[in-house]
């Protein structure tokens, strides 16, 4: 059976590979997705030069949930959303978007599928409003000049989906905004293309309590829209609070994955610094040929 690649139109062969195959150092036997990922990951590997980055990583990532990426300094977290993201593509393995192998080489691919990335700079001009920030690079014209009504109501529709109600006034400063309602407008830019997955790099990193709050609240109502949202955090706290699935990694493998129910702090703190638990029966991945990758 052949599909589309969206980036070339060149039609690609589908893996025979069954969906949802779990890599080496996976903890056994979790419960199965709640519904199709919207993304799947399969075998995906990257290289440096001679550093192996990522090795064999199976992930899947369900539309309505929320999946927290977890793992140490260097184990490979930023290296994979970039390959998912298109800045940085797999040397090795397969990507597949809502059932059909693609190919992700840049980041107006990944945009055109529905992945929408929100690093932890979040890439907004402090020195532009809301709405500007909101809709730069891909502002409404009309007659050739900007159609300012429209981008407004399309801003104030974004966030009142999102139940952000914190912001004074969408023509305000990005740069006068805390930092919760930074992330909520950079999440709000980032839904208004009809995101189907949504990827979040350290959202609640040098937040405060309240301003913590409003960000997990903000990625309840992502999953809520039936938006897949994949998180990357340091924070187990966090994680906890949101995640209804969890994937570890360790020096550049899946060190183990399964639903959130099925973890707790020490066994997650055991793979995120050994890449083992002492849980019965849970794997340890071979990380031999995969010291000192990148994160």
């Amino acid at each position: 059976m052949t599909t589309t690649d969206t980036s070339s139109g060149s039609p690609t062969e589908q893996s025979d590979r069954e969906p949802g195959a779990r890599g080496p150092g996976a903890l056994p036997g979790p419960a199965p997705l709640d519904g199709e990922p919207v993304l799947q990951l399969r075998k995906i590997g990257k290289s440096f030069g001679s550093v192996r980055a990522l090795t064999d990583i199976d992930l899947a990532v369900p539309a309505g949930k929320v999946t927290a990426l977890v793992g140490d300094n260097g184990a490979g977290k930023s290296t994979l959303i970039k390959a998912i993201s298109g800045i940085s593509p797999p040397d090795e393995g397969e990507i597949v978007w809502q059932g059909r192998p693609v190919h992700v080489r840049t980041p107006k691919d990944a945009a055109a599928l529905g992945i929408a990335t929100v690093y932890q700079d979040l890439a907004l001009c402090d020195n532009l409003d809301i709405v500007q920030n909101m809709y730069l690079g891909r502002e409404i014209v009309e007659r050739r000049l900007l159609d300012e009504s429209a981008m407004e109501l399309g801003a104030k529709r974004a966030l009142a989906e999102l139940s952000v109600v914190t912001v004074r006034s969408i023509r305000q400063a990005v740069g006068s905004l805390s930092g919760g309602q930074r992330q909520a407008v950079a999440v709000a830019k980032a839904v208004m293309g009809n995101a189907r997955l949504v990827i979040l790099d350290e959202p609640t990193a040098a937040l405060g309590v309240s301003q913590t709050a409003m960000v997990l609240d903000l990625i309840t109502r992502l999953a809520e829209r039936d938006v897949a949202v994949l998180v990357v955090s340091h924070n187990l706290t966090d994680v906890f609070a949101v995640a209804d699935y969890i994937a570890v990694l360790y020096l550049g493998r899946v060190a183990g994955s399964g639903p959130a129910a099925d973890f707790d702090t020490h066994s997650t703190v055991e793979l995120i610094t050994t890449g083992r638990s002492s849980r019965p029966g849970a794997a340890v991945p071979d990380t031999s040929a995969v010291a000192g990758a990148p994160s």
